[in-house]
């Protein structure tokens, strides 16, 4: 009996030709869509399949690098071609565009028909004109200005200023970095509360710029309440780790010192034997006072140990750089705090656009793996700077630098400068981690001409070197060995644009003679002469020095600081061989505190002593124990309106007396200022007023006074005060010190710009009390010298 149920085997055959008619229809559509996308008479690609790209084509760019822009591409030569991949590579370049300043950069993508099938992608670019940010609004800061959010911020406004930044570009990992600076700068302050709310960025075309919203809800502002310690390990002594502490009861609520406390107390505490122990913050708001009382919590952590530490995307920078900035190692015990701590050290160090520590389980429940994934970035620079001062004229310098030098983490920097009054070559290296130890060791060379005939008659060329050893011992206290050993060569110049020296050594022609053939003191005082302390000195001098720097810092920042201290104290003995032999001790020390926001006021006091021992001078001089190379000369670094070596004893025994300072060996000073804004102009011109207050004084020369000339034909000095020696063969000259202790000061105006060319600053100073010299043969000889205008200044470009 014959079924009339259809054989199962010819139903694949049916489905099987569905298929193929189903393909072939898409096929054709697709084939349809593509000839859409090339010119007319382009249409010979075979309708089983779209064309084989021959070449990927970038055109019209001159901003943005080429290489780069192709890395951005995803359509391939050899490749077959991609609409949506076309499509997606015109928005990426875009992207880069945009990120580079230009949003209204335009790409039009085009096919050109090449035979056998193939095309030729070229991706044509229109690039338009820069694109900054026009506008950065916030909304709900109630207490803190707008002003001062956008100071917190590196991207910038556009403005007159923009054709020498990038600042003002908008990218979006740049915001990124902005939000979380401005999310720590309310954290610090007190604002316990504070969210982001939202971040909007808008391109306006009409206004051909974008436009940041910024939405923050700022909340209270919160003051430390109670601060305790809560020991839950035995053998934790709480009053033994409360110094570590950095928040006090009563001060404002700061994010930043609770982290500090968090690592200093995770520091002590493993330093007593408990590897697995952590500290945990817990704080308690209280609204009514606007209060966090804040408690300590050391406790137990789970015991953990670190398996392995992957260190991974650091193409150029070596491995040991990245881990020797953990203080810990494979198969330690696991500490969250010092991993944190690992990872800012490792963003602060620059080398880096990004740094990124995450764990992973290891092989058993207490093991863990930390991975580093890092991305290199540039660190080397070329720059040509120039500028100028009151003291030094126009000078320009060209340096190159390396901050990560071969991938190890040193820094190497080489310079030469070239100027009006002042010129020389510096090399620098920096080994940040000596031996293995987080210890800095350095080397300097310099080699350094100063023309010093402006205000003391001579010249002076410095060349040598310097081996520095840097130890950390906190933070903030850091103690710099130093060993130098340099040479000094003093010379001055005797000719007719500048006869220093002529009184000894006639100009023929230009020196005016006595009948008796010796120099006319009236002509060759009055156009001007070294004094005898200063000719004496003439020749080369070797200092073999060796010294210790102590700087403690707290400063919020260190190109504007607000709130902070800073001091710094240098010990130096010369006489470990060379010519000089002397103590030396000089001090540095700035406190800074916002008044208001932006008013900031400063107090700095400074000072430094001098001591010679042994035989610092020359055969034929007698008198004081230092050379006058080894004395401080003083002008507005220690009090503004007066003029270099302007302040201090001077050789009164000349009619040149006021050209003539003669160093000191005491000096001390102190300064107020406050620092402003000016009101009325943006804050992104970077423009800042001050007004200042400084006093001091210099004293104490201890030089030679008397000269056993012997023949070396010095000058008839002021003789009146001179004791001759009691040989007959031997002839003395002398000078006469005005040696006062007269406290100097000033109270002036300044305009600082922190401009995009560098830090300039111009200041203006009225001297209230100076030291106004004494009559000489009715001429006033030995008074200070004052300079009301001074201007300093740089620029990179």
């Amino acid at each position: 009996m014959m079924s009339t149920t259809k054989p199962r085997r010819k139903k694949p055959a049916t489905t099987a030709i569905v298929a193929i008619s189903a393909l072939m229809a898409g096929i054709t559509a697709g084939e349809s869509a593509f000839a859409q996308q090339v010119a007319p008479g382009n249409r010979r690609a075979s309708a089983a399949q779209g064309p084989i790209v021959n070449r990927v084509v970038v055109e019209g760019n001159k901003k943005v690098e080429k290489a780069l822009l192709e890395d951005q591409l995803q359509a391939r030569a050899r490749a077959p071609y991609n609409q949506a991949a076309v499509d997606a590579d015109v928005q990426r370049i875009l992207e880069v565009y945009r990120r580079s300043g230009r949003g209204l950069a335009q790409v039009t993508p085009r096919l050109v028909d090449l035979p056998n099938g193939t095309v030729d992608v070229v991706y044509t670019i229109n690039e338009g004109d820069k694109t900054g940010v026009k506008d950065i609004r916030f909304v709900g800061n109630n207490q803190v200005s707008s002003s001062r959010l956008r100071g917190l911020m590196q991207t910038t406004e556009t403005n007159l200023l923009s054709f020498l930044k990038s600042s003002d570009v908008y990218d979006p990992d740049r915001l990124s970095t902005d939000l979380d600076l401005i999310r720590r700068y309310y954290l610090k302050n007190g604002y316990a509360d504070y969210r982001l709310v939202s971040s909007d960025v808008a391109f306006d075309p009409n206004g051909g710029g974008y436009v940041i919203t910024i939405t923050v809800d700022e909340g209270e502002q919160y003051r430390f309440g109670s601060v305790t310690v809560d020991p839950r390990i035995a053998g934790v002594d709480p009053g033994a780790v409360r110094r570590d502490i950095s928040t006090s009861e009563g001060s404002v609520y700061n994010a930043e010192a609770v982290e500090k406390s968090v690592l200093a107390l995770t520091t002590a505490v493993g330093r007593q034997g408990n590897p697995f122990a952590q500290v945990r913050p817990v704080g308690t708001r209280d609204p009514s006072t606007r209060t966090v009382n804040l408690t300590y919590v050391v406790e137990e952590a789970p015991r953990i140990y670190i398996e392995r530490i992957n260190v991974r995307g650091n193409s150029r920078t070596r491995d040991y750089v990245i881990r020797r900035e953990f203080e810990l190692g494979e198969g330690d015990a696991y500490n969250q705090v010092l991993v944190d701590r690992a990872e800012r050290r490792l963003n602060n160090l620059g080398y880096f656009k990004r740094v990124r520590i995450s764990n992973e389980p290891g092989s058993s429940a207490d093991r863990v793996v930390v991975n580093v994934d890092v991305e290199d970035q540039s660190t080397g620079s070329f720059a040509i700077s120039g500028g100028y001062s009151t003291a030094d004229g126009f000078i320009g310098e060209v340096s190159v630098t390396e901050t990560n030098f071969l991938g190890r983490g040193q820094f190497v920097r080489l310079a030469g400068q070239l100027g009006q009054r002042a010129y020389g070559v510096d090399f620098s290296f920096t080994e940040p981690y000596f031996l293995g130890y987080r210890m800095s060791a350095g080397i300097d060379l310099f080699s350094k001409f100063s023309d010093q005939t402006r205000y003391s008659r001579y010249e002076n060329r410095m060349t040598g070197g310097t081996l520095r050893l840097g130890l950390p011992f906190t933070e903030e206290f850091t103690v710099t060995a130093r060993y130098s050993l340099y040479q000094q060569s003093l010379d001055i110049p005797n000719d007719t644009d500048q006869p220093y020296n002529d009184c000894s050594v006639p100009i023929p022609g230009y020196t005016q003679l006595n009948a008796d053939g010796t120099p006319n003191r009236q002509f060759c005082e009055g156009n001007g002469e070294a004094s005898l302390a200063i000719k004496e000195s003439q020749g080369d001098t070797i200092t073999s020095l060796v010294g210790l720097t102590y700087n403690y810092n707290t400063l919020d920042s260190i190109r504007e600081p607000r709130n902070g201290f800073y001091a710094e104290v240098k010990t130096d003995v010369a006489g470990l061989g060379g010519d000089s032999h002397y103590f030396r001790v000089t001090g540095d020390a700035r406190y800074y505190r916002e008044l208001f926001e932006d008013v900031v006021g400063i107090a700095r006091i400074q000072g430094g002593h001098i001591m010679g021992f042994g035989d610092n001078g020359a055969e034929f001089a007698q008198g004081g124990d230092l050379r006058i190379i080894d004395h401080f000369f003083m002008g507005p670094s220690l009090v503004r309106g007066f003029a270099p070596n302007g302040i201090g004893p001077r050789d009164i025994s000349s009619l040149d007396s006021r050209a003539n300072a003669i160093g000191g060996t005491t000096y001390f000073g102190g300064t107020l200022e406050v620092q402003f804004p000016i009101w009325g102009l943006p804050r992104e011109l970077g423009l800042k007023g001050a007004v200042f207050a400084d006093a001091g004084t210099l004293y104490g020369y201890d030089g030679p006074t008397t000269f056993d000339v012997n023949g070396n034909n010095f000058i008839d000095g002021y003789s009146g005060t001179c004791t001759r020696n009691a040989s007959a063969t031997t002839t003395q000259e002398c000078i006469e010190v005005l040696d006062s202790k007269k406290i100097r000061s000033a109270v002036g105006a300044s305009i600082l710009w922190s401009s995009p060319l560098g830090p300039i600053r111009f200041d203006y100073a009225f001297a209230l009390s100076k030291e106004e010299g004494v009559i000489r043969d009715g001429v006033r000889v030995g008074a200070d010298r004052t300079q009301a205008f001074r201007f300093t200044g740089g620029t990179r470009f």
